[in-house]
């Protein structure tokens, strides 16, 4: 299978579309790494002492946030990124 696509990067509309597929993995890996965001807070911040667990409280409201927008776009990290 081959797909080709055609853009004239004289009209505005066209050139925004070619920047948006060029920069489509970079997208991609970007929005893979926000959603590691909270593997990697929960490691930095497990060894602090805390009276209660309001840092992975925020933690965890941080990646649902995120969860909640790449859901709303229809957005699957896994298929992404393989």
């Amino acid at each position: 299978m081959k797909a080709i696509l055609k853009f004239n990067l004289n009209n505005p509309e066209d050139k925004e579309g070619f920047d948006r597929i060029n920069k489509s993995q970079d997208m991609a890996l970007a929005l893979w790494n926000i959603c590691n965001i909270r593997k990697r807070l929960e490691r930095k911040f497990e060894n602090e002492s805390s009276e209660d667990d309001d840092v992975f409280v925020g933690i965890q409201e941080f990646a649902n946030e995120i969860g909640q927008i790449l859901d709303e776009y229809s957005i699957d990290i896994d298929a992404l990124i393989n």
